[in-house]
């Protein structure tokens, strides 16, 4: 069953926050290490003085530690030049038609259409039109079985009884079965338009016409 998809990756806030306290640490310890240091330096017995190699030795840990903050700052500042970037691309898709991985399915003018794609080859599928809430509008019988390619499904607008349904925006499930009668999994991919690019504190996302919000990366394909 192909479901609209769900980000799991951490959002841009949580990321920022413990890049932060990952920095604050490593700049408290650096500080720290300094200080020790420059104490152990300073309070040396003058006729035992500290060893040479020990010394150097702190030296390079000091170095490193230093680089590791500055590391860590740069790091954050390509980091964020790159969300500015990818912000930007996002806006060009502003008015675009693009295809992602979706249940959802347009009418529009009387007419939908989407894709589906098998995950096995399959001895029979059917599509199930459903409303938001989960009403049967339509069963589309006999679709080709084969596997890995996308296939174009199109829905004339009308129920099982023949009449026209109002244009909205509904829900696709691909029912298919292989030779044994086994589920077959599948991936359905519609095409939408978008309409607005959203920025937050979590980063930017993509509002489209047929009611989802996503990332950019979750488009698969963009035309027009």
């Amino acid at each position: 069953m192909s479901i609209s998809p769900t980000s799991t990756t951490p959002t841009a806030a949580t990321t920022d926050a413990a890049t932060n306290t990952a920095q604050s640490k490593l700049s408290a310890d650096y500080n720290s290490f300094l200080q020790l240091l420059t104490a152990q330096i300073k309070n040396q017995d003058p006729l035992k003085p500290m060893d040479s190699t020990q010394f150097v030795s702190q030296l390079a840990q000091l170095s490193q530690v230093e680089q590791s903050v500055q590391t860590n700052t740069n790091l954050k500042t390509i980091d964020a030049k790159l969300s500015a970037m990818g912000g930007m691309a996002d806006v060009a898709l502003m008015g675009k038609t693009v295809s992602l991985a979706s249940d959802r399915i347009e009418l529009r003018d009387g007419q939908a259409s989407t894709s589906y794609e098998l995950a096995a080859p399959a001895d029979k599928v059917t599509a199930i039109i459903k409303t938001e809430d989960g009403t049967e509008l339509r069963r589309i019988t006999g679709l080709p079985g084969r596997s890995g390619e996308k296939i174009a499904l199109n829905w004339d607008g009308r129920d099982s009884a023949g009449l026209p349904v109002p244009d909205d925006t509904f829900r696709v499930e691909i029912d298919a079965q292989d030779v044994d009668g086994n589920a077959v999994s599948y991936d359905t991919y519609p095409s939408t338009q978008v309409e607005q690019v959203r920025f937050s504190s979590q980063g930017q996302s993509l509002v489209l016409r047929n009611g989802e919000e996503v990332p950019s990366s979750l488009i698969v394909a963009v035309s027009g």
